[in-house]
């Protein structure tokens, strides 16, 4: 992919709409907003302007909006349309776009060139894409709190960190009759230590914030007929699952996702749990349990006028509830009963949900790590910081070193030897 050319792309959401905005970006921008507004707007200031074809055809009346490089999104010379958002409009604004000598722009590509040019780190580029794909407020906050910089702020630290601790490396390697600080290599221990801790309690983070991404699992399970495709229904508040008296009308997990205090959770219907002839009945509940292993909670259902549970195994963590408390008493070893039917204890079931939701997903200090990418890099540098530690050989500790920086740039995207060779001269003025 190459940065050379000019691009453009709808940057507001497909389908009809009042207003389409159209963005461009690269060389060639300024020249093309010339040619179809005729008078380019002042930098970052909105006007109205008639767009035209090359050959002097309005196209539409739209508001323009000019950003010279570098202060742009993509850091190059931008522009965007606000069309009306007709096709024939979007249709013929793409024509006279593409005669002007720009291209259509590749997935992500916009944002791609904002990163190569330095005007976001690969943590923020991901960042706008999660806060593009936000389901729920928490998920909201997340991503920006990501794409404002904090938790690059503290991978950059740590790479300081690590460029200093290899430059004195270096130094005593390749330097042993230079004056140089004696703390140099009586404080390194400390400080890898130090780091080493640091990084070790980022990880121990319960995967909060890829859970939080993601979202999290959680199974209705029980034995047939406990009310799970009521509950389930009552839950969605729409119709997800088929009610029926007759036991084992459920085979296949069900699935349904919903914003519970925040948080996304996929929420599954699964088979009635017994021991069953029918070889369909029994797959559905081969699946169900298979499921109840992966859920970050299992709702276990007790029908209250027979409570005799059927349990649903191992599982992360289990809710235990009493259903249909309108027909009986809710049982003495149940601490929560509800009625999908009458709606009573609904407000407390989804209250104790999106507790279990926001304890899975909460984290207090730095914000978590999101991605299994972040958390592959980490778990390396945390491995080769350690084993840097380790070892008594200055060679070794130094490969260790670059190999833990090489490792932590693949999360940012940035860090190279120059800034290796910058800190040793800097500190330790060599080749004076």
């Amino acid at each position: 992919m190459t940065t050379d050319a000019t691009i453009f792309a709808v940057a507001s959401g497909a389908g009809r709409a009042a207003i389409t905005v159209m963005r461009i970006s690269g060389p060639r921008c300024s020249g093309i907003l010339d040619g179809l507004c005729r008078r380019r707007p002042p930098p970052r200031v909105a006007a109205l302007r008639r767009l035209r074809s090359p050959a002097g055809d309005v196209l539409d009346r739209a508001m323009v909006l000019w950003f010279p490089g570098p202060s742009s999104y993509t850091g190059e010379d931008s522009a965007e349309l606000h069309l009306h958002g007709g096709r024939a409009v979007l249709a013929a604004v793409c024509e006279a776009l593409l005669a002007a000598g720009a291209r259509p722009a590749e997935p992500g590509e916009f944002t791609r060139r904002a990163f190569l040019n330095g005007r976001l780190d690969l943590l923020a580029a991901e960042a706008v894409a999660d806060l593009v794909d936000a389901e729920t407020e928490a998920q909201r906050r997340q991503a920006l709190t990501q794409m404002d910089g904090t938790l690059g702020d503290l991978y950059r630290g740590w790479t300081a960190r690590l460029v200093s601790l290899l430059a004195a490396q270096e130094a005593l390697i390749d330097f042993p009759d230079e004056d140089l600080p004696p703390e140099a290599a009586e404080g390194m221990a400390a400080s890898l230590a130090t780091l080493c801790a640091e990084i070790a309690a980022h990880l121990d983070d319960h995967q909060c914030g890829e859970r939080l991404r993601e979202g999290l699992v959680f199974a209705i399970a029980g034995p047939p007929n406990a009310g799970k495709s009521t509950l389930i229904n009552a839950l969605a508040r729409r119709e997800v699952a088929i009610v029926s008296p007759r036991p084992g009308t459920t085979r296949d997990v069900l699935e349904v996702r919903l914003d519970v205090g925040g948080v996304p959770v996929t929420l599954l219907d699964t088979a009635g749990l017994r021991e069953t002839d029918d070889p369909v009945e029994a797959e559905g509940v081969r699946r169900a349990r298979a499921r109840f292993a992966a859920a970050d909670l299992v709702i276990e259902l007790v029908d209250a006028a027979s409570p005799v549970p059927a349990r649903a195994a191992e599982a992360t963590g289990v809710l235990r509830i009493a259903t249909k408390i309108d027909l009986a008493p809710l049982p003495a070893d149940v601490q929560l009963g509800v009625s999908a039917l009458s709606g009573a204890g609904m407000d407390r079931l989804e209250a104790e949900l999106a507790t279990v939701a926001h304890r899975l997903t909460a984290r207090a200090g730095p914000p978590p790590l999101t991605r299994a990418r972040h958390r592959a890099a980490l778990v390396e540098v945390a491995e080769r910081v350690r084993s840097a530690l380790g070892t008594s050989s200055p060679e070794l500790r130094g490969e260790d070193l670059r190999l833990a920086l090489r490792a932590i740039g693949r999360v940012t995207g940035q860090v190279g030897m120059e800034d290796v060779l910058d800190s040793v001269f800097r500190q330790f003025c060599i080749g004076k």
